[in-house]
């Protein structure tokens, strides 16, 4: 292509022009090889000997050879031969062929040109491109769809944190070609559901699916409308999960808040993808690997497919995921291991070198991606879903586990066709994910962290009427410091205690901060309380209101309530699960 044509579109492959960069793990936009060179002179092909004055000051004059074009030429026309510096008459003679010596100011001055014009100019290339980069972006950018949060989030994931990120799957049916399934004046419904939880560390993820037919509450949800007014939309009890979305006008933030109300567990941000988003995003990066245990003819789903491996994408990646009838028990549970192992299918197509050095099929995803999912107003941007698609790419697939909120059957139905919460598991699935706990075997990089934590607990213990402490309210519900108060006082014997009031800051964890020679203290109060080693926060003493050293207690946000311990597990409980790493066989 000429440099007449660069500028029309028709012309150019986007795919041509972004270039994995080792160093970053990112692509970026770069000119093809076929751009146009500087015109400074390569080096010389012939004319005066190496070592000479002449090919001293040519190699002086020379830029680094053009892309692609060992010579240095442009690959247009031959380089023309740069001739020597002239001895000027009566000047000292050049130095003898291979002697260093200090070069003529002059060519010196000469050089520096050259190098300042061909400066000039590759500003000038880079401006171009990073005008192209901001074009591509802002396409990009035009391409997401977000809607507010309404602050029921916890105002979008942090890089230093654990990540929390609701997933959902509706069953609406708008876009060619899905017409023919299930109900198609269906408003939405929150159909697929699956919170993932990225560790604090990065080295594993959980991801919950959370059935459509859980009986559940769904709070009261103040939801913004399309004119920016502000609506709160009742909640209702004892209802299926899928209603917190669609029903009655609801909107996504109505589901992240029946999650927190379900798990105790507040998402950073929620994505949304509907029919469409299946089928174009596994048509972007060429299909993904699925495995069945025995011959489907679903005329539900419209999957029809042997038993074995089959690759899929489109319309058949589609009638997969809503198999239900034709594998398990034919209930949702059932679609929900389909669906788990569609997802592990994906991150692995993902994480494959066919997808990260194609940047054909990394821009198809980025366009399928930005156009197909409907993100919170947190994630609004190519920027943030990038930042939070590169923490998502530190994890080994072999360290995302799969698995679903422990359910029974509801009792209340003689036809069965709901489910409920299992109460003997549940709550310690949902405790384990709060606590950043791994449900799969990783080997955690920092044990000699956690045994240094674990060492703050041995030792003596202080009597509790020795144990001095401020109790400080850093986020749990108010009154909460009044109440450990009279607790501690009343029936643990702590009476050297004291209120201080709300923490400058709130807290995620209750933390108890020391000096050194209050560790014996620190015990006492920790076992009283019920506290983890990484609760126990060695630090200083503060002066209580009588002017003494103290050591200060801050209520976090996991503050359950007086007497109630505050121990996190270290084990993830057992479940059911699988691993995004491993091709499993449904039948």
């Amino acid at each position: 292509m000429d440099a007449q044509g660069r500028g029309r579109a028709d012309n150019i492959d986007p795919a041509d022009q972004w270039v994995l960069n080792p160093n970053t793990g990112e692509y970026e936009l770069r000119l093809a090889p076929s751009a146009p060179q500087s015109t400074v002179p390569g080096p010389r092909r012939s004319g005066s000997p190496r070592g000479s004055a002449g090919g001293t000051a040519a190699r002086a004059r020379t830029t680094a050879p053009a892309r692609g074009k060992p010579d240095g030429g442009t690959g247009d026309k031959p380089v023309p031969e740069v001739p020597g510096p002239r001895r000027r008459r009566g000047g000292p003679p050049q130095p003898p062929p291979g002697r260093r010596n200090r070069r003529p100011v002059k060519q010196k001055s000469k050089a520096k040109k050259i190098l300042l014009w061909t400066g000039g100019s590759m500003a000038f290339v880079l401006v171009a491109v990073s005008a192209a980069g901001y074009l591509y972006i802002k396409h990009l950018n035009d391409n997401i769809t977000s809607v507010s949060d309404d602050g029921a989030g916890t105002g979008g994931f942090s890089k230093d944190k654990a990540i929390n990120i609701l997933l959902i799957g509706t069953d609406k049916r708008t876009g060619k070609g899905n017409e023919g399934y299930g109900d198609a004046g269906s408003v939405g419904h929150a159909d697929t559901n699956i919170l993932l939880h990225l560790s604090k560390d990065r080295t594993n993820a959980t991801a919950l699916s959370i059935p459509r037919d859980l009986i559940v509450n769904v709070p009261d949800c103040p939801t913004t409308q399309s004119d920016g007014s502000q609506k709160v939309i009742p909640g209702t009890e004892n209802v299926r999960f899928n209603t917190s979305l669609g029903q009655d006008g609801r909107t996504p933030s109505c589901t992240m808040r029946t999650v927190t109300e379900l798990t105790g567990i507040t998402p950073d941000d929620f994505m949304v993808a509907d029919f469409n988003a299946v089928k174009t995003l596994t048509t972007a990066v060429g299909g993904v690997e699925v495995c069945l245990g025995k011959d489907i003819d679903d005329a539900d789903s419209h999957l029809k497919l042997s038993k074995g491996t089959h690759n899929i994408s489109g319309e058949q990646a589609l009638a997969f995921v809503r198999t239900r009838h034709s594998v398990g028990f034919g209930g949702d549970l059932s679609r929900i291991g389909l669906q788990q192992q569609f997802l592990s299918a994906l991150m692995r197509k993902l994480k494959s070198n066919s997808t990260l050095t194609s940047p054909t099929k990394m821009l198809k995803l980025a366009e399928a991606g930005t156009k197909a999912l409907t993100v919170d107003d947190k994630l609004d941007s190519i920027g943030k879903l990038k930042d939070l698609g590169l923490e998502l790419g530190k994890l080994n697939p072999k360290n995302l586990t799969f698995t679903t909120v422990p359910v029974v059957d509801n009792p209340a139905e003689k036809v069965k066709s709901t489910v409920v919460l299992d109460g003997s598991t549940a709550p310690a699935v949902f405790d384990a994910i709060k606590n950043d706990v791994s449900f799969s075997d990783v080997k955690k990089k920092k044990k000699a962290a956690k045994d240094a934590q674990a060492a703050r607990l041995k030792g003596t213990k202080a009597a509790a009427s020795d144990v001095r402490v401020r109790i400080l309210n850093g986020g749990a519900a108010a009154g909460s410091a009044q109440s450990v108060l009279n607790w501690l006082q009343n029936d643990e014997g702590v009476t050297r205690s004291e209120n201080a009031g709300n923490a400058p800051a709130e807290l995620s964890r209750t933390t108890l901060e020391y000096a050194p020679d209050q560790a014996a203290q620190a015990r006492r109060l920790a076992a009283i309380m019920g506290l983890s080693g990484s609760a126990m926060k060695p630090g200083k003493s503060v002066t209580n209101s009588q002017g003494l050293p103290a050591m200060t207690l801050t209520l976090g946000k996991d503050f359950k309530g007086a007497g109630v311990s505050l121990t996190t597990p270290t084990k993830a409980p057992k479940v059911d699960k699988s691993t995004a790493d491993k091709v499993q066989c449904a039948s």
